[in-house]
């Protein structure tokens, strides 16, 4: 991509993202980017299907002046919700909202597959 916004994006023009240990987590995530922050309008800064090896994990953190929504596609995910502890698999969801916290480990024994969007807030926009 030149840096125009454009309508149609092919996987190999897609940007991928690979964070190791984050938010203390264990392990390197990958994250391909299907909507860039500034494609947006405003609304968000992650648009992703995000992958996390087996025994990986996203450390517990809070959100501030966004919401992040998980989507599960493929694998089994141990969530933890404001303290509360859930088992996530295909098709289930969670929302972390403004203020809260959360994290996500794979505790399946394949790649945890999901997807991953961070909105803003009113206060952000």
């Amino acid at each position: 991509m030149t840096g125009e916004l454009k309508l149609i994006k092919k996987a190999n023009e897609l940007r991928i993202k690979y964070d190791t240990n984050l938010k203390d987590g264990v392990g390197t995530i990958k994250a391909i980017n299907f909507l860039e922050e500034a494609e947006s309008n405003g609304a968000g800064r992650l648009f992703a299907v995000s992958t996390i090896p087996v025994g990986g994990s996203i450390g517990y953190h809070q959100h501030t002046g966004d919401n992040e929504v998980y989507y599960i596609l493929k694998g089994k995910a141990k969530v933890v919700d404001n303290g509360i502890e859930e088992i996530l698999e295909s098709g289930d969801s969670i929302v972390c909202f403004d203020g809260d916290f959360h994290g996500i480990e794979n505790v399946g024994n394949c790649d945890l597959e999901y997807i991953s969007i961070i909105l803003y807030t009113e206060q952000k926009k």
